[in-house]
């Protein structure tokens, strides 16, 4: 499998299985970092792990309510903050580099579906 880049408005992530160190790479139009494989998979899985929560507290908030949701794991940190059908993504790495990231949330939905189908063969 070759190297793959997936990118939409304001996003971006990538998937190199030849890479020796850093295999992935997530950012947006003015940046991005390289990951190592288990934090590219950790960032996919918290992902939709945030993304399952929000969907979840829509029948339990009103329109206007905003909230902010949080999940971790060894190597990072990632929250969700805005509306259950409209939220910003932020991220930090926990290990190693010192490394933060923010997506809009214009671009959460399309990194989200591509973050779901990067790895599948």
């Amino acid at each position: 499998m070759e190297r793959l880049v997936k990118s939409g408005s304001g996003w971006r992530i990538g998937w190199n299985p030849n890479a020796v160190e850093f295999k992935g790479l997530v950012g947006t139009d003015n940046w991005a970092i390289e990951l190592t494989e288990a934090e590219l998979d950790d960032f996919c899985r918290l992902l939709a792990q945030l993304a399952d929560t929000m969907k979840q507290l829509t029948e339990e908030l009103m329109d206007e309510e905003k909230i902010a949701c949080e999940a971790e794991s060894d190597l990072l940190w990632m929250e969700v903050e805005g509306y259950p059908h409209e939220y910003n993504l932020h991220f930090i790495l926990n290990k190693g580099r010192c490394v933060e990231g923010q997506w809009y949330a214009s671009a959460v939905p399309g990194l989200l579906q591509a973050s779901g189908m990067l790895k599948v063969f």
